[in-house]
This record gives C-alpha cells, structure tokens and sequence, in this order.
C-alpha cells in the first residue's frame, strides 16, 4: 500500500509534464476553486522539475533520435475497460516487446536521466492497486501510453481528466483526430515516435507494444506512421462496459479534475464518444492492411488467454511466441481466481445501452 491513496493525491499527473505544455493545456482555462490549491501545487512542482527535461533531450538526441525502429509497433485496441490492459499484461511478458511503463506515463522528460531516484519516491507514494477495478499498481509495470503523451504535448484526449468541462472538444480533435490541425499532427507524430524510442531503450525491447484505446480513434494516422504495424481489436459486451466505463471514468477523474463535472454529463459524455469511436474505426480499419488486423472478443480471449494468444501471434505473423510461451504461462496461471468486479444491470443501464449503442450489440451479437 503506498503512502498516498488514490483520490486524495495533492496534485496530479501534470506534475511530470513539461513547462510548455502544462502552459499550453492550461492557458485560457478556468480551475474552479475547490482545485485551486491542486492546481498551484501541481503548477510549482511541474515547474521545478520542468528544467530537467533538456538534460534528457541531450541523451535522446545523441543516443536515439537518429535510430530507426526496427519493427512497426504491435498496437492493442479497444474502448476503455474492453480488456486491453490484461490482453497488454499477457503480450508483455514475451521480452522482445517494450512499453510504456507507469512510471513514464508520469514522468516521461525523466526516463533517461534521474529515473532511479523519482522512480524510488514513486513507489514509495503511489497505490499499489486500481481504485476501480484492484489491478495490480507499479512503478514498471506495462501501462498505456496517452498520460504520458498528456505530459508531453497539449494534443492528446486526456486533457479531458483534468478539465472535463471540455471533453467532447477534446474527443472530436485529439481523439478522433477530426479537427486537428496539420503542424498539431506533426507535433503528435514527432512526439510519439521520441515515446516509442525511449520506451523501448528503456524495457530493452526491440517492437514497441502498445495498449492505448485513444488509438482506437487513430488508426488511419497510425498506419500512415507505420505501414506495417499489427492491430488487435478488442470487442467487450456492451453492457459491461458502459457499467465499467461509468464507474472506471468516475473514480479515475477524482483526483485528477481542475474542474467540477455532474455524473450526469460524465455519462453522457461516454455514451456519445463510445459510439463516436466506434463508427470512427468501423471507417478507418480498411487503412489496414490485409494480414495486420485481428478482431477479438475479449470474453473469448479471457477463457483461453493462452490459446487466444498463441493464434494471435500465428495470424498477425508475430515472432517470438516459442520463446515467451512460459513466461506468458506464468502469468495467465498466476491470474486464475483473480476476482473481478461483478456487474449488475438495472433497467436504466440496460434501456441507455440499447438505445445509444444498439449498432454494437447487433454486429458483435452480444446480449443479456
């Protein structure tokens, strides 16, 4: 158990941004007052430590800037609490894969200098578990990889955790990439490509491993930066996930929020964008070449992880599997009994999701 609980943090995750972004994504913007005292706090901090990212800057242009990546990445996707974080737990256990870990997600400008040491006072502070869901919380463990972009550029969708008021903004331009602009996406190429660089020099992978389910949005800008990247799709029944979504988003946003946002609106909000999501890469997989996309149900996956896996790996012609069947057998055994969160679906759950997302239900043939 660390030092902190979850929804008390004093301050929240821009403290790893850089000095320009945190400007950028909170410049114009009202902090209501209940925040104010987070927002300075989280404001001094980011200032301290913002002067330390040109020392990483030298190291990443002298080391790795002019590298090339020596596979596409293998990309995981799927709405939120659809199963990617344990389809991106078992994946990561296969060494030749590097990710994003939450240490980074926090503090990315401090990766290649000064990590054991903002590392150790991490761990020391930080839970141990999800609030939402009690999976397991670590400083090096796989973790997505858009917090870590929030702390790197002002383009991404998770500017909404901090000022809700404006999500759906935030959703049609960084999530859909609808309303960007070109030089913000070549910000969000440049950016992403130095994430990928550095996370892999810091795993010590070779083929970056991504679990980010904004990208679920992205996937003809992404094939664009990677011709060859593998996609694997994750479908969840959608009743789960609205229940799973609503609580996830409501506790998640708790510590994080410079703004106040009704449960009421946070939920409208997710049944808008999840079927804004949806339609946006039902119109974009065709981007994908034919051989690199596979399509999954999570609940098939997660009665036969193993098997799932292995025919994952054949049909996306992902090497490597031989070699990491035992690590991968470790964890997946080491999961059995893992009690999950059990849902409940009223009337009203039930008649939201039939009504605003009856398109899924139908095509991936999910029912009660």
């Amino acid at each position: 158990m660390g030092l902190l609980e979850f929804n008390k943090l004093p301050i929240n995750t821009l403290v790893g941004a850089d000095w320009k972004t945190f400007k950028a994504i909170t410049a114009g913007r009202e902090i209501d007052a209940a925040y104010k005292g987070k927002y300075r706090l989280t404001k001094a901090v980011c200032r301290l430590l913002s002067p330390l990212a040109s020392l990483q800057d030298k190291r990443y242009e002298k080391l790795l800037a002019n590298q090339p990546l020596e596979h596409d990445p293998v990309f995981i996707l799927g709405h939120w609490r659809s199963g990617t974080t344990f389809v991106h737990n078992v994946f990561s256990c296969d060494k030749h894969f590097g990710y994003n870990t939450t240490y980074q997600t926090v503090f990315p400008h401090l990766m290649m200098w000064g990590q054991p040491f903002f590392k150790k006072n991490m761990s020391w502070l930080m839970p141990d578990k999800r609030p939402t869901d009690n999976m397991e919380l670590a400083v090096d463990l796989p973790q997505e990889e858009e917090f870590a972009l929030a702390n790197m550029m002002p383009y991404t969708y998770y500017n909404f955790w901090f000022l809700p008021k404006y999500q759906q903004e935030y959703a049609d331009k960084y999530l859909l990439f609808d309303n960007i602009s070109d030089a913000e996406l070549k910000v969000f190429e440049e950016v992403f490509t130095k994430l990928i660089k550095i996370s892999l020099w810091n795993t010590h992978g070779t083929q970056f491993l991504s679990k980010n389910p904004p990208h679920t949005g992205r996937v003809r800008e992404l094939v664009k930066m990677f011709p060859n990247a593998k996609f694997i799709y994750l479908m969840r029944n959608p009743y789960t996930v609205f229940e799973s979504t609503r609580s996830f988003f409501t506790n998640t946003i708790q510590p994080l929020k410079l703004q106040d946002i009704g449960n009421e609106q946070l939920e409208e909000n997710i049944l808008s964008i999840y079927a804004k999501l949806y339609h946006k890469y039902e119109s974009d997989k065709q981007f994908i070449p034919e051989g690199n996309l596979r399509e999954v149900k999570f609940e098939d996956f997660e009665a036969d992880a193993m098997g799932m896996t292995e025919d994952i790996y054949k049909s996306l012609s992902i090497p490597g599997f031989a070699e990491a069947r035992g690590d991968i057998e470790k964890y997946v055994g080491g999961k059995k009994g893992y009690k999950k969160n059990k849902y409940k679906y009223d009337d009203r759950t039930i008649r939201l999701v039939e009504e605003n997302w009856g398109f899924a239900l139908k095509q991936w043939d999910y029912n009660l």
